[in-house]
């Protein structure tokens, strides 16, 4: 009986070491290896992907890049041909303004020619002092006495007080004028003024269409007269 009762209670020992010792070692030892196990597991996963998600963020960026190459690429395209379509339309535009400046140069020719053959009007109209000598503007024309030939002798203030009668072309007779009295005289200037009978034609400077202020005046040396249409003065 002792005998049995001894391996019992070594038995019993036996089993309570095992048994905690199993327990502390097996049982905690597990659990922590497996926590740790747990753990590295989920840091892979979550590292792994983290790591597609950087992935796929990566392939979207080179995508995007690609795409602003494109675009890039179509938009400097784009602009290549706008500049060429600009540069082109400034062709054109240079083409059109030499045309116009040629056009332009030709027409001004013909008009400088054409006016450059215009010459003064010389007509008959009624006035206070019969029918006398005037421009196509009814404006009359005097005769300065003191001059004794077709020589212009006013100068200076006598021609700002009695303007010239200048043609730029041979004088046209109308009306009752007699285009064979009809000349020019050519002054210091190079401009021609017209003669009428010989006699060099000026305005007064105060005078207007249809109004004769100064007939018979004495100024610069001698009388201003108007002139009838045989050209003579009206005295």
């Amino acid at each position: 009986m002792a005998r049995l009762a001894i391996l019992a209670i070594a038995a019993v020992a036996a089993l309570g070491v095992a048994g905690c010792g199993d327990d502390d070692d097996n049982g905690n030892g597990s659990a922590t290896t497996s926590g740790e196990a747990t753990q590295e597991k989920s840091g892979g996963d979550a590292m792994k992907s983290e790591g597609d998600a950087m992935e796929k963020e990566g392939d979207a960026m080179e995508s995007e890049g690609d795409a602003m190459k494109d675009d890039s690429g179509k938009s400097g395209d784009a602009m290549k041909k706008e500049g060429d379509a600009m540069e082109k339309e400034g062709d054109a535009m240079e083409s059109e303004g030499a045309a116009m400046e040629g056009e332009a140069s030709g027409g001004g020719s013909a008009m400088v020619a054409n006016r450059s053959r215009i010459g003064k009007v010389v007509k008959v109209v009624s006035s206070d002092y019969g029918r006398v000598l005037a421009d196509k503007k009814d404006e009359a024309f005097y005769l300065f006495d003191k001059e004794k030939g077709k020589k212009s002798l006013c100068y200076g203030a006598c021609a700002r007080a009695w303007p010239l009668v200048i043609t730029k072309g041979k004088p046209k007779a109308r009306g009752a004028a007699k285009a064979s009295l009809l000349g020019t005289t050519r002054r210091k200037n190079g401009k021609l003024q017209v003669t009428y009978k010989g006699h060099p034609l000026y305005y007064y400077v105060d005078d207007s269409p249809g109004v004769i202020l100064c007939q018979d005046v004495a100024e610069f040396g001698g009388l201003w007269l108007v002139v009838k249409p045989n050209g003579n003065p009206v005295t």
